[in-house]
C-alpha cells in the first residue's frame, strides 16, 4: 500500500506531497522527510520571487542542478559533463576556458590521491559527445 509524506512551508502555505512505497528503515524515512521539506522550502522561495524573469531563471537553475544530481546518482558521467558544460556556457565560460582551468588545477594541486586524477593537460576536461 502506498504511503504519503506531506511537507508544507509555513511562510507561504505551499504543500508538496510525496506518495509511494517507502523503505521501512527509519533513516530512509528521515531522508524522505528532510528532502521533501527542503524541496518544499525551495519551491516556496522560488514561487515567492516577485520578478518573473528572476523566478524563471531560478527554476531553470534548480532544474539543472536536480538533473545533475540525478545523473550523478545514476553514475552517468557523460550526462553530468554535458549538463556542467551547458551550465558554464550559459554563464559565458566556454569549453576551452574550462579545459585551461582544469590544467591549472592539475598543475597546482597534482592529479589527486587516488593516482588517477583529472585528465592530463593534452586531454579536454569536457570531450565532445561523440568521443573525438
Amino acid at each position: 500500500m502506498a504511503e504519503q509524506y506531506v511537507a508544507s512551508d509555513k511562510r507561504t502555505g505551499l504543500e508538496v506531497a510525496v506518495t509511494g512505497e517507502f523503505p521501512p528503515h527509519p533513516d530512509d524515512r528521515v531522508r524522505i522527510a528532510r528532502t521533501s521539506t527542503l524541496f518544499t522550502r525551495l519551491m516556496s522561495t522560488i514561487l515567492s520571487t516577485e520578478n518573473a524573469t528572476e523566478r524563471r531563471e531560478r527554476f531553470v537553475a534548480v532544474e539543472t542542478q536536480l538533473e545533475m544530481a540525478e545523473a550523478l546518482i545514476r553514475g552517468d558521467m557523460t550526462e553530468v559533463q554535458r549538463l556542467l558544460q551547458a551550465t558554464m556556457e550559459k554563464m559565458g565560460i566556454n569549453k576551452e576556458q574550462l579545459d585551461e582551468l582544469a590544467r591549472r588545477i592539475i598543475d597546482q594541486f597534482g592529479s589527486g590521491a587516488n593516482g588517477e586524477g583529472l585528465p592530463p593537460g593534452d586531454q579536454p576536461l569536457f570531450p565532445p559527445p561523440d568521443g573525438r
